[in-house]
């Protein structure tokens, strides 16, 4: 199958699970906008990272609201899943509980989503695969997981491939970790036609406060002490996240059955940069920022090769600094979105985390 033959053409019908998250909402956005008949059934279970509100352009446009459908509902449950694989032409599994921060406090959440409810999504397209090979079905859903470069572990130098070993240092990448094996050993046991993709540390408008980026940017509107960990020298390679949700639905459209593919980011940097900028952006003191305890286990560094991506045709669109400016501008400009996620239990969850470590912070000089 060639670039012109895509594997999953457009005006087909999509499940994006974990579709009110933070990429996964960008994906659904981007892709309804293009106007191209696509239908798309989100499913969520709503927990704290997953927001209604991030769809909620897609209501104000009769077109687009249309071709929209969403299900709330829990990925590790069979009963909810199979009914809505069997509708569908693809799945592609944004859901996941993201945050290494909260995979620390609490990791049994992490393994569900990232482990139970990728097998519940496999074993539906199994039994569609079934359907399919007895002529009840053109063919089976092609399945789309949605990894992280954090599987591989802290890169100290170089860059990573994907052949690569896999070497998880958080509740949070391991449990992503093992998602991967699943859905590969399905690849090879069942021949199920899949596809994962790796992304880096991503970036930009809808996403939730407890991330470094929104979380200082809403800080330091509010002249609330940012929160630094450690030096703050730890580097991240910075993926805007209308790239990577490109990206994603390149490698469906695109990508060889079974292969992975690292989706890299515009720019590395320290966070301590990052931090710079920001506050340059909003005309904020460095004063405002606080070092505090590191976390543990934290990795010093991201790094990925993306040739096997740039091979494939695609290529970032936007840089660190254009990604940063319009970031922070969007979160200027949607004061009510960000304030209404960062109530009912963010201040307990932000005690939690941060409490201790604020009250024995040091000046980040």
């Amino acid at each position: 199958m060639t670039a012109a033959t895509p594997h999953v053409p457009a005006g087909t019908h999509l499940l994006v699970t974990g579709g009110a998250g933070f990429i996964g909402s960008c994906y659904v956005r981007d892709v309804l906008a293009r106007r191209d008949g696509t239908r798309i059934t989100v499913l969520d279970k709503l927990t704290y990272a997953g927001n209604e509100a991030n769809l909620a352009p897609l209501l104000a446009d009769a077109e687009q609201a249309a071709r929209l459908v969403f299900v709330r509902g829990d990925i590790a449950d069979p009963a909810v899943v199979g009914p809505l694989v069997a509708e569908v032409d693809a799945v592609l599994n944004f859901a996941a509980e993201s945050h290494v921060d909260r995979s620390i406090l609490d990791p049994e959440a992490f393994l569900r989503t990232g482990v139970i409810g990728v097998h519940v999504l496999l074993e539906a397209i199994r039994r569609e695969a079934a359907r399919a090979a007895a002529g009840e079905r053109a063919r089976a859903p092609r399945f789309l997981q949605v990894s992280t470069d954090e599987v591989y572990g802290s890169v100290e130098s170089g860059h990573s491939l994907e052949g690569d070993r896999l070497e998880p240092r958080s509740p949070y990448s391991a449990a992503k970790a093992a998602g991967e094996l699943l859905v590969q050993s399905y690849f090879v046991t069942y021949g199920l036609d899949v596809v994962m993709t790796r992304g880096s540390n991503t970036y930009g408008p809808y996403q939730h406060p407890e991330k470094l980026i929104p979380l200082f940017v809403t800080n330091a509107i509010d002249d609330l002490a940012l929160p630094l960990y450690g030096d703050g020298m730890q580097r991240r390679d910075w993926l805007y996240v209308s790239d990577h949700a490109g990206a994603i639905d390149f490698v469906l459209r695109h990508g060889e059955p079974g292969a992975v593919y690292n989706v890299p980011g515009s720019q590395e940097l320290p966070n301590r940069t990052v931090v710079e900028r920001l506050l340059g952006q909003l005309e904020k003191p460095w004063s405002l920022v606080r070092r505090v305890e590191d976390r543990p286990g934290h990795d010093r560094r991201y790094a990925m090769n993306g040739d096997r991506l740039g091979a494939l045709g695609w290529s970032n669109r936007v840089g660190f600094d254009e990604g940063i400016a319009a970031t922070v501008d969007w979160f200027l400009a949607n004061e009510a979105w960000w304030r209404a996620v960062k109530s009912g239990d963010w201040d307990a969850y932000y005690g939690r985390q941060y409490g201790a470590r604020l009250a024995g912070s040091t000046e980040a000089l």
